[in-house]
């Protein structure tokens, strides 16, 4: 499956997954009727009659009034319901709410850590290769357990999170076969609907914790007068609590182990190496993945391994035998020979590893627009590699410059920045004027070393800057987009380069007026947005008439007649925003007409690339990088 038909398939997970949780709750609400009419019966003479006397059981319970079961039934549900709610609402951030959560640590861009730079360095690889926003890492400082996950509700806007054991254990290819793994989660569309999974289960899972609060309580009371009711009570409880943790437990294995096998595989190709992911499953056989959160029970479905242990392993594990991972990945892997258990510091080739393999490898784009659109979401082994030197290739003092807020907000405006004098004094006085006399004082110093970039580097560096220009202060934030729009409209006209810029920037950093787009919508419902984007992306081509008329044949669109005059930034912007909303099939229709459009002269100029980048981040559809070589005929924008 390609990455639209993987979004797709999570949408039908997610609607079986309600399926599940309301059979939960209906067999949780039975229970814990059947311990309400036990207890009521408890206290009904007849209960208390000689044997003979008794009515059968059934009858008994038809004795309990029908409203003591409804409203035992109400507040139950209620209950279960209440919690599942608040805590979808709870995690409504993404992956930062659930790595605030669990107590994880964010890992700074400029940390000194050297196990923590050398985590940041894959991460930020592998977001370069896949065109998945560089996400935000964090570390479980107090787990010596092996174990990661990635969470979010949208592609490229996730976090990764890992155990302090992972670093301390793991190699740099055994650590990239985990990362990729979780990358893996992320392109297939599972970290929205592993969300979804962990709010509901709270509910369900809650009703077992008060199970076991009430049995601990319950074997407190045993020593003390009339401590004989508070034990059975408990006792039923705790049983009416094992109803809700088998359902839970249930629900998280239906859905999961056959992903595992998914993302392990998906590691081994992005990364060429099947003995990394299988040294780290290797690493856990010998050491261990179990966590100690009390979130573990509720997230067991999230980690890249068995974080709780599983009874009836057969049905109720969340991830499949480690043995049986490695068979899969790597036949013929053999753990003896493979390495002794390493020094937990890195060496320094392995912490600084950018440029650590040769080739000068091309990046394909597709020869049609089919193919084109099959890019989206993918991550290969040559992308990686593409990746890899292109960082090694930054400058090290723009790389440090991006690791820190403050320069991190400084990288975009100083891209926008026109080489020449007179045109970049004009765009620093505008600056200065609107009220931002420091920045743009600090402007040239950075724009000196973004010059000597070239052009394939600006979008990777914006990549790079994002995560430490989200933890700049909300004033910083609004200070940047001001400047980008400042910038680029000094000349009174705003470049491709520029709307690339603008629109991927502000995607990141202002909140999305549809936070969680139901992706219901058909390219029918929405062909005028669709036009407006498809109009944007023909008028960077040479022949923009044959690039729109390519692109509306491609998506199936007729009867909008262009209009010149319509096509403003506001109005792209609000049309991108508004296709959010399509379907996951539908936007690989969409994907294939833009496609069409920038192809339809045989190649893709770096302003169509920088375009189709930007939109695909608006849209939730990650980009690789497009271009094969980066000859000068073909960089017009």
């Amino acid at each position: 499956m390609d990455f639209f038909e993987h979004q797709q398939l999570a949408r039908r997970n997610s609607r079986l997954l309600l399926v599940l949780f309301a059979l939960a709750v209906l067999g949780v609400v039975v229970a814990v009727d059947a311990v309400i009419g036990a207890v009521y019966l408890w206290n009904y003479s007849d209960f208390h009659a000689p044997y003979a006397q008794r009515p059968g059981l059934p009858s008994l319970f038809l004795l309990v009034p029908a409203k003591v079961y409804g409203w035992g039934a109400a507040l139950t549900a209620g209950l279960i319901l209440i919690v599942s709610l608040a805590r979808v609402l709870r995690l409504g951030e993404g992956g930062a709410a659930v790595a605030k959560m669990v107590g994880a640590r964010r890992v700074l861009p400029a940390s000194a850590d050297l196990l923590e730079r050398r985590l940041l360095n894959v991460v930020e690889e592998m977001a370069i290769a896949s065109g998945v926003r560089v996400p935000a890492v964090y570390v479980m400082d107090g787990e010596r357990g092996i174990n990661a996950f990635a969470a979010g509700y949208e592609v490229s806007s996730t976090a990764v999170v890992v155990t302090r054991g992972t670093l301390e254990t793991l190699t740099r290819d055994e650590l990239q076969g985990v990362i990729g793994h979780e990358y893996s989660h992320i392109l297939n569309g599972d970290i929205r609907l592993n969300l979804r999974m962990r709010g509901v289960l709270a509910g369900i899972l809650f009703i077992a914790s008060i199970g076991r609060f009430l049995m601990r309580a319950s074997s407190e009371s045993r020593q003390s007068k009339g401590g004989g009711g508070v034990v059975l009570a408990g006792l039923a409880l705790f049983l009416v609590g094992c109803v809700g943790l088998f359902f839970g437990r249930l629900i998280q294995a239906s859905v999961s182990r056959q992903r595992e096998f998914l993302a392990d595989a998906s590691s081994v190709q992005f990364t060429r190496n099947p003995d990394g992911i299988a040294g780290a499953l290797d690493q856990i056989r010998s050491a261990s993945s179990a966590l100690s959160s009390r979130y573990a029970e509720e997230m067991a479905h999230m980690f890249f391994a068995q974080a709780v242990p599983a009874w009836l392993a057969g049905l109720f594990a969340t991830h499949p035998p480690i043995d049986e991972r490695i068979r899969r990945v790597a036949p013929g892997f053999q753990p003896a020979r493979y390495r002794p258990r390493r020094a937990t510091a890195p060496a320094a080739s392995e912490t600084h590893a950018y440029g650590r393999r040769a080739g000068d490898l091309g990046i394909e784009w597709g020869r049609s627009a089919a193919a084109s659109a099959l890019l989206v979401g993918t991550l290969e082994a040559e992308k990686i590699d593409y990746a890899t030197r292109l960082l090694g290739a930054l400058p090290e003092m723009l790389r440090e410059l991006v690791r820190e807020p403050q320069g991190a907000c400084l990288a975009p405006v100083a891209l926008l920045l026109v080489p020449s004098e007179q045109p970049m004094r004009a765009q620093l006085e505008a600056l200065r004027s609107a009220g931002h006399a420091a920045l743009a004082e600090r402007l040239p110093a950075v724009a000196q070393l973004t010059r000597a970039l070239g052009p394939e580097f600006h979008l990777p560096l914006l990549d790079l800057a994002l995560p430490a220009m989200r933890m700049a202060s909300e004033e910083s934030r609004r200070e940047l987009l001001a400047s980008l729009e400042i910038v680029a409209n000094a000349d009174r006209r705003v470049t491709l380069h520029e709307f690339a810029v603008l629109t991927l920037v502000r995607a990141q950093l202002e909140p999305r007026t549809r936070p969680d787009a139901a992706g219901r919508r058909k390219l029918a419902e929405l062909s005028s947005a669709a036009f407006t984007v498809l109009s944007l992306v023909g008028h960077a081509s040479a022949r923009a008439g044959s690039a729109i008329a390519a692109g509306m044949k491609e998506m199936g669109i007729s009867g909008i007649a262009p209009d010149a005059t319509a096509l403003t930034r506001k109005a792209a912007g609000e049309a991108l925003e508004a296709l959010r909303e399509l379907a996951p099939l539908q936007k690989a229709l969409l994907v294939k007409g833009l496609f069409a459009a920038v192809t339809v002269d045989g190649t893709i100029r770096l302003g169509e690339a920088e375009l189709m980048r930007a939109i695909g981040a608006v849209l939730d559809c990650p980009l690789p990088p497009l271009l094969e070589t980066l000859d000068p005929a073909t960089l017009a924008a």
